[in-house]
């Protein structure tokens, strides 16, 4: 199949199609009698995969993320889905439910019925998601540092080791405060210069997250101050937001 015909299959542009290819998240092969794009059912399978993640609620590169993981599951991937999906079904009925218990009585309403099945909660479903295809990075960073020498092993563990003395200093601070911020754009450049490959924003959120949901990650961080867990997944995510 060319990108025309599956994006009239699909209802998605022939330039997403493109950009998909551009970012490394869908790369078919070439036609090489005319340089068109072709796309093989291994490849089908992939876009039906992106197309069932966007349709969850995930970023383009949480998706990458994900699907890229050699942990990858796609069997399990589509039972998060169904998961994801029937939380979303659940959660839009009950908005289409209050907006006609609104129309029903021309908005005369207290306040809390007004707001209260209004949820923006995230989808609980896509924590698992990079709980089971997120940690691939950590597993990678393991293995780069037990291949180091016993001296860079012990010069990164001491920059670490640096590094969480300091940002417990601020631990009180507001995640989104400028010192914060500041602070974690040196955790971020320092993480990516020490540990063999390039965390993206992405992966770093996620890493943030794993903080506070993983408690093996959540204990040893809080050897440097109570808390210093929390804050710091507060303040990674604002950071990844903002870039």
């Amino acid at each position: 199949m060319n990108a025309k015909e599956i994006a009239n299959l699909t209802g998605i542009s022939v330039r997403t199609l493109h950009h998909y290819d551009q970012i490394g998240l869908l790369c078919p092969s070439r036609n090489p009698g005319n340089g068109y794009r072709e796309y093989s059912e291994e490849d089908v399978d992939i876009l039906q995969q992106i197309l069932f993640f966007r349709q969850c609620g995930f970023s383009l590169s949480k998706i990458q993320s994900l699907i890229s993981s050699s942990e990858f599951n796609r069997v399990k991937a589509f039972e998060i889905q169904r998961k994801a999906l029937e939380f979303e079904k659940k959660r839009i009925e009950k908005m289409i439910a209050l907006l006609d218990k609104t129309v029903k009585h021309g908005g005369v309403m207290t306040m809390k019925e007004k707001l209260e099945d209004f949820d923006f909660s995230n989808n609980p479903y896509e924590e698992e998601a990079i709980r089971l295809w997120g940690k691939e990075k950590v597993e990678q960073s393991k293995n780069y540092i037990m291949n180091l020498s016993k001296q860079d092993q012990d010069e990164i563990t001491n920059k670490m080791d640096q590094l969480f003395k300091d940002l417990a200093k601020i631990k009180n601070e507001d995640p989104e405060s400028e010192i914060a911020q500041r602070e974690i754009d040196k955790m971020y450049e320092q993480m990516n210069a020490n540990f063999g490959y390039h965390y993206s924003i992405e992966a770093f959120k996620n890493l943030g997250q794993m903080y506070v949901s993983d408690q093996r990650f959540t204990k040893n961080i809080d050897k440097y101050g109570e808390g210093l867990a929390l804050f710091l997944s507060k303040a990674m995510l604002v950071y990844a937001n903002n870039k």
